[in-house]
């Protein structure tokens, strides 16, 4: 027997997942350096601060840290998140919470399908992918808020830092 109330939960998560890949995969740069990471990571924490949101904000190539700021009211538990978030990314190139709502779609339980740990992953939103001419080279990533509001966070800045004019890059 059907239930239109699991199915229409599976198609809005599964609406969601495929907007949220096609809005992350719109971000590229042609060049992304320790600078940019800086620049992005200050312009994060200086947006963070005028909300005065309590985020820990982080930006990572590869397995590096490049970037990383803890404002009041994060903690270290916060790292911890981060760190699982972009594990996720760095698994699976795309965000965080794409494949958390991707398996919220499917009804299966992640770690259990895939045999990965929670201790290393997260499917919690707020670790997006950071690409330089469509390769992924690491993440961006906060953890703080609500999961979709780290997602969208991060995915605002990331969209403001991308349009700044051609010669800032």
């Amino acid at each position: 027997m059907n239930n239109p109330d699991y199915d229409e939960r599976q198609s809005y998560w599964a609406s969601l997942s495929e907007r949220i890949r096609q809005e992350e995969d719109s971000i590229s740069f042609d060049r992304f350096g320790y600078d940019h990471a800086w620049e992005l990571g200050a312009r994060m924490v200086t947006m963070a601060r005028e909300r005065g949101l309590p985020i820990a904000i982080a930006v990572m190539f590869g397995q590096q840290r490049v970037f990383h700021a803890a404002l009041a009211g994060s903690s270290a538990t916060n790292d911890d998140w981060l760190q699982r978030k972009f594990a996720v990314v760095a698994k699976h190139d795309c965000s965080s919470y794409a494949l958390s709502c991707r398996y919220r779609a499917t009804g299966i339980e992640y770690h259990t399908a895939s045999g990965y740990p929670r201790e290393t992953y997260a499917l919690a939103g707020g670790a997006v992918p950071l690409r330089v001419r469509g390769s992924l080279i690491g993440a961006v990533g906060v953890s703080g808020l609500e999961e979709d509001q780290d997602h969208a966070l991060v995915i605002e800045m990331m969209q403001a830092y991308s349009a700044r004019p051609a010669d800032a890059h």
